[in-house]
């Protein structure tokens, strides 16, 4: 899609305490962004302050929060603003029948809710002063779904296809709206993950108990299979700036292999094909 280049660059990022959102930060510093980060704990806040950003409390679950940490970057910034790096989420496991409600809820307050009205607060800084840019961090799992990943697939559908809509509704005011999907990447990702199943979900009284021990103890110690193709969360970074800075911005940006395969994958191999390779993905995992 084209685009007219970024006047002000300057850039909110969202979920900044480590991986992508850390990366992202300090690349676009680098770069000649002035960079505002977000973190929910006072302790990562303190640290990036220490960096020599000028760091924001934000949690995306609260909306007090978020009409706090928009106001505030926005004093900052003289009211401008060219950038937002929708990157905060985090990963909810567990087979569909194993979540309650509100683990559920959990997931899309953070994945999608809280993310889309941070945007929305944004949109109309972006629109007075001529245009922005918009990027969200999606995942290969929100093109095709992951078993026992079900829930965080859910979410990710849900932010491609709100990011696809908005990008329309947004395109006369110049604002643009990019997706990454990342794949596997050297983050904190699984480790939390494995920390946030063990948390919500009952597993004694799971079919799935014992799979679920297995998985955990990999996402831990590394045992995963997608481990091999993990690339730094740099990689992500440097996406990310081509979406704010170039006059071509993509619609969506690919960084793994995986995630270039899953990509292929969701357009062209069929419904049966996939369901027949998830399975046998399943029996490897869990036994």
């Amino acid at each position: 899609m084209r685009a007219f280049p970024v006047k002000n660059r300057s850039v909110l990022v969202t979920g900044c305490s480590s991986g992508i959102g850390r990366a992202t930060a300090e690349v676009l510093r680098e770069k000649g962004w002035t960079v505002y980060p977000t973190a929910r704990k006072e302790n990562d806040l303190e640290e990036l302050r220490r960096e020599g950003f000028d760091a924001i409390s934000l949690d995306v679950c609260s909306s007090e929060s978020i009409v706090e940490a928009v106001g505030m970057v926005l004093e900052k910034s003289g009211g401008q603003l060219g950038a937002l790096v929708n990157n905060a989420g985090f990963g909810m496991p567990g087979a569909i029948q194993d979540l309650t409600r509100d683990a559920m809820r959990q997931q899309f307050e953070v994945n999608l809710f809280g993310l889309q009205e941070l945007t929305n607060l944004l949109i109309p800084v972006f629109r007075e002063q001529g245009g922005g840019r918009i990027v969200n961090i999606s995942s290969v799992v929100g093109r095709i779904a992951l078993p026992f990943m079900g829930i965080y697939s859910a979410s990710k559908f849900a932010l491609e296809a709100v990011s696809d809509a908005q990008r329309i509704e947004l395109s006369p005011d110049n604002i643009c709206v990019s997706i990454i999907e990342p794949g596997p990447i050297s983050t904190r990702f699984s480790t939390n993950c494995a920390n946030e199943g063990e948390q919500a979900l009952d597993t004694k009284k799971s079919p799935f108990a014992s799979a679920y021990k297995q998985y955990f103890k990999k996402r831990r110690n590394g045992g995963m299979a997608e481990d091999r193709f993990r690339l730094p969360p740099e990689a992500v970074a440097q996406k990310i700036l081509h979406a704010l800075e170039s006059p071509n911005p993509k619609v969506r940006y690919c960084v793994t292999l995986t995630s270039h395969l899953g990509s292929w994958a969701a357009r062209f191999v069929p419904v049966g094909l996939i369901d027949r390779m998830m399975l046998s993905h399943v029996k490897k995992r869990f036994g």
